[in-house]
């Protein structure tokens, strides 16, 4: 059995509340360790939670972001084993999909099926579960494919939705879910393909 840690690369687009989140649960742990943060934009908040870690930052240029294949082939370079994406706003490109198939997983903020594809990101999801008046929203933990959100879902976590329940009262239950599970999700999954 393969005894190294497995080598984690982040895939984020915005301020980086997730990515903190598991670059710091990762940081004692000796099964993964977070290498690499890469992102499309170079004004991501992430960029500089990555920077106080101590991390290296990839920032993809539009070419890489559309392309993928020297990207894929800088991730294997490196011994990148697992990619995650945490508030990552692109399309990932079918270049990278391929050289990681299984190993790259994605973090929804609602319960996928519900609330997914192009534009349902962050306060647009929170916004969409208000708007359909659900009882119930969370986190889905799934595989990533060539269709935003149609990956096989790994792991979900849910909370409930109350009528008084604003847009801002279901984002800090989401964010709470996420604070909670999502780390851990991960390294269950890993410990899968490990």
């Amino acid at each position: 059995m393969h005894q190294n840690p497995l080598n984690i690369a982040v895939f984020a687009s915005g301020s980086g509340t997730n990515a903190a989140n598991i670059f710091d649960y990762f940081l004692p742990k000796s099964t993964a360790k977070v290498r690499l943060l890469v992102t499309n934009n170079p004004k991501a908040g992430v960029m500089a939670v990555a920077s106080d870690r101590g991390m290296t930052v990839l920032v993809l240029s539009p070419e890489d972001v559309r392309d993928g294949s020297k990207t894929a082939e800088l991730l294997i370079r490196d011994g990148i084993d697992v990619i995650v994406l945490a508030g990552y706003l692109k399309l990932v490109p079918d270049a990278i999909i391929r050289a990681y198939e299984g190993r790259i997983v994605n973090l929804h903020p609602a319960l996928l099926p519900h609330h997914g594809g192009p534009g349902m990101y962050g306060s647009h999801v929170h916004r969409a579960v208000k708007a359909a008046a659900d009882s119930r929203t969370g986190i889905t933990l799934h595989y990533v494919s060539a269709e935003y959100d149609r990956g096989e879902v790994i792991a979900q976590f849910e909370t409930a939705v109350m009528p008084a329940d604003t847009e801002a009262d279901i984002e800090a239950k989401v964010r709470k879910l996420e604070k909670t599970h999502l780390p851990v999700a991960l390294e269950t999954w890993m410990k899968t393909i490990h």
